[in-house]
Formats: structure tokens, sequence, C-alpha cells
């Protein structure tokens, strides 16, 4: 075998390893390369979010301003004063419509907000003024994806000194008071009670309870039902802290046909003797703002729904002369669930009802429903699906949960006694009794389960679902403005009912 021969082999693998270190060098560099570009690129591709919808929601209790995006927006804010102003910078993104929008949706009405200005701070930044109308308390929290929901940026902006909804309810009832002192003259009518019949009804034959009757120790824009007028009421002493409730007015002439006066007594208030207190009923419009409820086949919205049944409830309660109404929203915006629970608590409320629409995954499913509380479980399976879906409303309609103190809501949560649940079938059940006269019922009994919104442990509670959405022709009737009417009557009935077989003991408290 010749040199050349021999050597040859060697050239080779010499050869064959240099090509091989000099693909391994090009995978480095080409991946170096990579990484550069990657980096470079990057921050681009942060800067790409896109604005899908802005939206404002003003209301006394707070006013939302919410911007929705296909990916998180980072941001910084600032609070300063003298004006009173809020400045938002909002980090990768770039001014569109969307946000230009947003100036427009400020409306004159707004409790929190003047005027807004927007614009392009710097490249990737857009920049917010938000004018205040006076000094706020503002929450700024972010939103995963949920339902149709993409990534969402809330501000919540909070007046420095927040609405009491007792006091706000003290000034109701001395609204009523100047309107009897301009119609009657004598300052001491005897007391009396509304007339009507002094039994209670006969439940309902599904409901087979042998004791049920044993006494114990306003969208904005749906329109509103026309408010009755107030009949005489004697004016009290004033006091300086405490306002007395009034007596009752005299007997109303009872009809033959007319059914809808129940005999109860309004309970002596302890505060001062020969005076009465006015009965407080605590009025929930379900969902509301971020949180649009169940949608209807032609797109009716249940938070609509729900709110103007509520203010026709609202007006009817008012013109009762020993009862009055408070609302946990009297307009398009979102409360939380314990924060509901919360508002009834405050003004003393002696009932809460939580009004509804519901809906079902098919569109066969009908009729109106009352639910009360459980502490062992639903009562069926539809109730536990309904609660579970009513009770998704706070993650629906966003809750800052940094503020949330969940120790205290939980203990909140925990206190509904066996007396409450009691008191709330009775409740439930005089209320039921009322809805079967106007449409067919779900099912012929009060169902219970774990709804959060009726966890007030010193209020008998029920939420009442006034018809399915979701099926076609209960949507056409919720649309119908004469049955929302019915409804709130029902319910009304339903409430003087249980007031007449129970009534309320004196409270020394706030009346």
């Amino acid at each position: 075998m010749s040199r050349k021969m021999l050597i040859k082999p060697f050239h080779s693998i010499e050869s064959t390893a240099t090509a091989s270190h000099n693909w391994r060098r090009r995978q480095v560099l080409r991946a170096g390369v990579s990484t550069i570009a990657l980096a470079l690129v990057a921050p681009r591709l942060a800067h790409a979010s896109s604005v899908l919808g802005v939206r404002v929601w003003p209301a006394r209790d707070y006013t939302r301003v919410t911007i929705e995006s296909d990916q998180p927006l980072q941001n910084n804010q600032q609070l300063l004063q003298g004006p009173d102003r809020l400045v938002v910078d909002l980090n990768g993104i770039d001014l569109d419509q969307e946000l230009r929008d947003l100036v427009s949706k400020i409306t004159p009405n707004d409790p929190q907000i003047q005027a807004v200005r927007i614009g392009q701070y710097q490249p990737h930044v857009v920049r917010m003024v938000f004018d205040l109308k006076g000094s706020v308390k503002p929450q700024v929290f972010t939103l995963t994806p949920i339902g149709s929901y993409k990534y969402r940026l809330v501000f919540d902006l909070y007046p420095a000194v927040a609405p009491d909804p007792l006091m706000e309810l003290l000034a109701q009832s001395e609204r009523k008071q100047e309107a009897f002192d301009k119609t009657n003259p004598n300052p001491n009518p005897p007391p009396a009670t509304l007339s009507g019949p002094t039994t209670a009804p006969k439940p309902l034959a599904q409901d087979n309870s042998d004791d049920f009757f044993q006494k114990y120790a306003d969208s904005a824009d749906l329109p509103r039902a026309p408010v009755a007028s107030i009949p005489p009421i004697p004016s009290p002493a004033p006091r300086p802290t405490v306002k007395p409730a009034v007596p009752l007015a005299p007997p109303l002439a009872k009809k033959e046909d007319d059914d809808d006066n129940y005999a109860f007594s309004a309970p002596k208030s302890n505060s001062k003797p020969g005076t009465t207190r006015l009965l407080t009923v605590a009025i929930d419009p379900g969902h509301g703002g971020e949180d649009p409820g169940a949608i209807g086949g032609n797109g009716t919205y249940e938070k609509h729904i729900a709110l103007d049944i509520a203010k026709k409830l609202r007006a009817k309660i008012d013109a009762q002369p020993n009862m009055r109404a408070m609302m946990t929203r009297d307009a398009d915006f979102f409360v939380p669930l314990n924060v509901r629970v919360q508002k009834a608590r405050r003004v003393g409320a002696d009932l809460f009802v939580s009004i509804h629409a519901d809906a079902f995954t098919t569109p066969d499913a009908r009729g109106s429903s009352v639910f009360a509380l459980s502490d062992h479980g639903a009562s069926s399976a539809a109730a536990r699906w309904l609660a579970n879906k009513e009770n998704e409303s706070d993650s629906i309609g966003g809750i800052n949960v940094r503020t949330q103190d969940v120790s205290v809501n939980r203990a909140l949560f925990d206190m509904s006694t066996t007396a409450q649940i009691r008191d709330s079938m009775r409740y439930g059940n005089f209320v039921l009794n009322e809805i079967g006269g106007i449409n067919k019922l779900h099912k012929g009994s009060v169902e219970q389960a774990g709804f959060a919104v009726l966890k007030a442990p010193d209020i008998p509670s029920i939420l009442v679902e006034t018809a399915f959405i979701s099926n076609p022709d209960e949507e056409s009737r919720l649309n119908d403005d004469a049955y929302r009417d019915k409804m709130a009557n029902a319910i009304m009935k339903g409430i003087k009912r249980y007031f007449a077989a129970n009534p309320p003991l004196a409270k020394n408290r706030m009346t």
C-alpha cells in the first residue's frame, strides 16, 4: 500500500472535524442572532395591545371606567389636587379611536368625573387625565378574561365621603313627612291599621305546610310606574338625631273586590312611647353595570328588567303610609354581593328581596320561581345550578380582591341562622302564592340554595326569578311594561301578606 493511501484517511478525518466545528459555530452564531432579534422585537410585540372597548358606569356610589383589551395593560396613576384630577399612563399601547371615544362617554351628570383628556404622551404610552368634581378614593385593578370579556383594566372612583344608605333613607322619610305636612293640618289623627282581611291566605297545594301560618313573636331608561298619592301622615316632634316614625294613616275604605289590602299594624317604636316606625324593605335589582346578567334571544338584558321591576316595587312600597323602600342600586352600575347584604343591614331592613330574570341552557324552561337560603345544600339540581350562576356575579362584574376582607365576608355569610331561613321560607311562600296568579310557576314551592346575596343573618331574604328570559315567550312578557308592573304588584301583595301574618317586633333603632 502506498504512502498516499495511508495518509489520505487522516486528511479526510481532519477535514471532517473542521467542517463539524464550523457547523457548530454557525449554529451558535445563528442562535445568538435569533436571541438578539427576539429581544429587539419583543417590546414591539408588547406594544401591540389593542383596545376592544371602553365603558363608563356613573353612579352616586362610585363611577367605574373599564378598558377592555386583548392583552393585559400596564399602567401608572397619580392622584393630584388643586384641582382634583387623576392622571393615568397606559403603557404598551397607542392612541386609537376606542380610547378617543372615552371623551364623549363622560356625561354631565356623572357624580365624580367632570371631563377626561387623552393624548399620546410618549411612544407606546397613552396619558389620560380625569378632571374630577371633588375628592375621590380611586381603586385601580385588572381582571383576567371571563365570560365574554377579555382582559380588563378597571378604575373605580369612589367619593371621598361615601353616601350612607341610612341617611338617604332618613331623607326619604322626611320628604314623606313634608308631603303630609302640606296636606294634613291635623297633628293628632287617631292611629289605625290598614283595612282588609285579617286572616292569612291559604298556602299553595304543593307547599303542604300545616304550621305555615302560625304567628311568631328603578335600565335607568325603562319607564317608571307612577307613584301613588301619599295618605295623610301626622308630623312627629323633631329630634336632633333620630327621626321618630309616623303613625299609620286613617283606615282605607275597603272594597268588596279589593284584596290588595291586608291588616297589619306597624310595630311600636322603643324610642318614643306612642309612635310607630316605618317598615323597611330592601330591594335588590340583580346584576348591573359590567354584569349584564342573562341575555335573552332578542337581546334583552336581565339587569334592565330587574331594575325596572325594582323601581316599580319601590314606588308601590313608598306609597304605603307605614312602609319605605331602599334599593341596593337605583341605576345601571355593579354592586358586589356582600355590599348588597351590607346595605340592607345598614338600614336595618325588615325584609330583603332580590329581583332577577332566569335563564337556562335551553329555551324550553319557563315559569317564575322564589328562592330562600339553604344551609344544607340546594333543594334541587336546578336550584344549585342557578345559585352557582348567580354567585358568579362578582367575577363577571369585577371586584378588587385586594380590598375584600375575606375573613369578614366569610364570617358574615356563615352567620345565617335557622330562624332567618324559617322566616324567609314563610315570606317566600306568600310572594310565590301571589306570583302564581300572574305567571306559571316553575315549581310550586319555595326552593332553597346557597345564594350569597340572601345571607343577611338577621333579615328574612328571598330571591325572585320573575320569568325565564331565555324563553322567547317569557322574554316578550318581560319586555311588556304591564307585565313588569303586575310582577311588582304581586311581590308587593306578598310582602303585605307576610307583615299581616307576622307583625315585626319593635326595634330600638333609627326609624
